[in-house]
């Protein structure tokens, strides 16, 4: 192997899409743990170094092979949904690497008001969700509908759509769609 540990375990977490701080909490370590082994200030012992890959999961060997590849994770806690939305939505997607599925499935949160933005959005593919708590207006094409707890949608994503949400509290909601977009 031509990297050194530091490197490797940069490398392992980037691959991961995962920040040094949720290594460390995952491993349960300091966050500066993680930090002063990257930057090869820390040379970690192999249990130390065990622990932490334990919580990715990644074994030693696995951890050390010339070709990484992350092992498929088939259970995820609350904690390992990865958030990709920012601002009043939130977007916590199921698995972090989806180069080559078929499906996303997202947990979706609308702060009041929040909104995917002024301009509709358009991809390939289909996607539908269903209303867990809150109100969320949904628009595809000219179609526009105010769906409540319990209310699903399901449409063709070629057509210009939008969400918002027109209610005084949190709008959450489980989403799906094909081809993974974000």
């Amino acid at each position: 192997m031509q990297q050194s540990i530091g490197d490797r375990l940069r490398a392992v977490r980037i691959s991961l899409n995962l920040s040094q701080r949720a290594l460390a909490r995952a491993g349960g370590v300091a966050n500066a743990t993680i930090s002063q082994i990257e930057a090869g200030v820390l040379n970690p012992t192999v249990s130390m170094l065990k622990r932490i890959l334990d919580a990715v999961p990644i074994s030693l060997s696995e951890f050390f092979a010339d070709e990484f590849q992350p092992r498929e994770q088939i259970f995820f806690s609350a904690t390992e949904l990865a958030e990709i939305g920012d601002g009043g939505v939130s977007y916590r997607q199921v698995g972090r690497h989806l180069a080559g599925r078929a499906i996303q499935l997202l947990h979706e949160c609308y702060q009041p008001g929040a909104t995917t933005g002024r301009h509709a959005l358009v991809h390939q593919g289909e996607e539908c969700g269903i209303i867990l708590e809150g109100q969320l207006e949904v628009t595809v094409g000219n179609d526009v509908r105010e769906l409540r707890t319990g209310d699903a949608y399901y449409f063709r994503s070629t057509e210009p759509h939008r969400f918002r949400n027109t209610g005084r509290g949190v709008c959450r909601l489980v989403t799906a769609c094909t081809p993974p977009t974000f």
